[in-house]
């Protein structure tokens, strides 16, 4: 997979980026154009596999990916994948890692909070878009595949990113309430909404293969490392699906009221 820098179209790449019904260049989507074929001379390893496979499925779809058709694209034998990747199991989770970390390295996105909470949350959404559209079919294994914790929501579901997110909010006011509340209405926003726009780019989202996490709390080891995290674990936990629900609905109505008043 390039990196970021190398996904921003050129000039005649910007003509042919997808536009709105008024003629308007779609920013997030031209940003992904441009990409320049892997070259075919690279020495085999656990890298260059996700990428080959994350290739397979937005030329072809989730459904036909094999170790058996990932070898022969790769020009080896399906048993010399597993050498890097044990199981195709982990071939998705890693797939899924190297979208995530698709966010970190986009350049709009920030780390914490520098003129404002609103920009912070405006980049990170936009650039959780830009990894949707960069791999539409690719992307529905963001929310299908477990995460690190049971209560993680996609797509921000490691425990890096959700980190960043927490403290983000909370060194700018939030209390560890509304930090949390935020979380969970950022992540349903962002999932709806990407996952109804790349089934318009042919991704295939249902049924999604979602996993039973149990109610395990994840790695504890590692949670420790994510001072954030760990204090509000208990709250990242409690369902509010039902609240949510109506309160999105009626933010939902507010914003059709005001579409019909502006006909």
């Amino acid at each position: 997979m390039p990196p970021a820098d190398d996904t921003r179209p050129n000039d005649d790449d910007t003509a042919l980026s997808p536009t709105d019904a008024e003629g308007r260049v779609d920013a997030d989507a031209a940003i992904v154009l441009g990409d320049a074929p892997p070259s075919t001379r690279v020495q085999l390893d656990r890298r260059r596999i996700v990428d080959t496979a994350l290739e397979h499925i937005e030329e072809s779809g989730l459904s036909t990916l094999t170790m058996r058709r990932l070898g022969a694209r790769l020009g080896v034998e399906a048993m010399s994948l597993y050498h890097h990747v044990p199981s195709k199991e982990e071939l998705l989770d890693a797939i899924v890692d190297v979208l995530i970390g698709d966010m970190r390295a986009d350049p709009d996105v920030l780390a914490a909070p520098e003129t404002s909470w609103q920009d912070f949350l405006q980049r990170l959404a936009h650039g959780v878009r830009r990894v949707a559209l960069a791999h539409p079919r690719s992307f529905p294994l963001v929310a299908s595949r477990p995460p690190e914790a049971p209560w993680l929501r996609p797509p921000l579901r490691s425990l890096d990113w959700v980190e960043t997110f927490l403290s983000g909010l909370t060194d700018n006011g939030f209390s560890d309430e509304a930090a949390a509340a935020s979380y969970r209405s950022f992540t349903s926003f962002l999932l709806g909404h990407l996952l109804l726009e790349v089934s318009t780019l042919g991704a295939d989202i249902g049924p999604l293969d979602v996993l039973d996490d149990g109610d395990g709390d994840g790695d504890d080891a590692r949670l420790g490392q994510f001072p954030t995290v760990m204090r509000l674990r208990p709250r990242l936990r409690e369902d509010h699906a039902a609240a949510e629900f109506e309160e999105a609905l009626e933010e939902l109505l507010e914003r059709i009221t005001l579409i019909r008043a502006q006909q």
